[in-house]
């Protein structure tokens, strides 16, 4: 089958078209260190996926209402809504990695366990989830969704993890990474005036 037997077809555009989520596919949107931890998972299976690399998000097209029950860290379902409507920009289906936004895996029949796969991303990327809301350590604002961002040192005392909110977790890339704390803050912990 190809992509002329789908109900639907990329845009054939000069440019990324906004088309509503919804009416022919669902989304899901992850960040591009679980969504390429996924594609490595799904291997062929993986089913169509748009690369937007100037956002760092990857795009599973899905079937419509197929996913709206999923719960995964810092994975969102992009479903049309009773009473306001979601686009999603897609590029024209010539478009590769020499644009910001691209066909990662190009549009085509199948089925794939996303879920699972995703999963498994976010457990690998992400590390386990905590199981009380916590405070985003640059917002200090507390979040259903917490990243564990860094660990906290100071002298010989042991670490403490710090804690982003979805929003703030893209300033600290990569694994934990050790944070001391400078000598003001650290008087400040302790009690002593700084």
């Amino acid at each position: 089958m190809t992509t002329r037997d789908l109900p639907w077809t990329p845009p054939n555009t000069e440019d990324v078209e906004p088309l509503p989520v919804g009416r022919w596919w669902d989304a899901v949107s992850a960040p591009a260190a679980v969504g390429d931890r996924a594609l490595e998972l799904l291997g062929r299976e993986s089913g169509a996926v748009i690369q937007d690399d100037l956002y760092g998000k990857l795009y599973w097209l899905i079937g419509v209402d197929t996913a709206r029950s999923w719960c995964l860290r810092r994975v969102r379902v992009l479903a049309a809504l009773a009473d306001e409507t979601t686009l999603l920009g897609v590029p024209p289906a010539a478009w590769t990695a020499d644009h910001h936004s691209y066909w990662r895996v190009p549009l085509g029949p199948g089925r794939w366990p996303l879920h699972e796969a995703l999963a498994q991303a976010v457990s690998e990327v992400l590390g386990p989830a905590p199981e009380i809301r916590q405070l985003c350590y640059r917002c200090q604002l507390p979040t259903d969704e917490p990243t564990p961002a860094a660990m906290e040192h100071s002298g010989s005392v042991g670490g403490v993890t710090i804690y982003a909110c979805p929003k703030h977790a893209a300033h600290y890339p990569g694994p934990l990474r050790p944070h001391t704390l400078t000598s003001a803050s650290r008087t400040r912990q302790e009690g002593r005036p700084g």
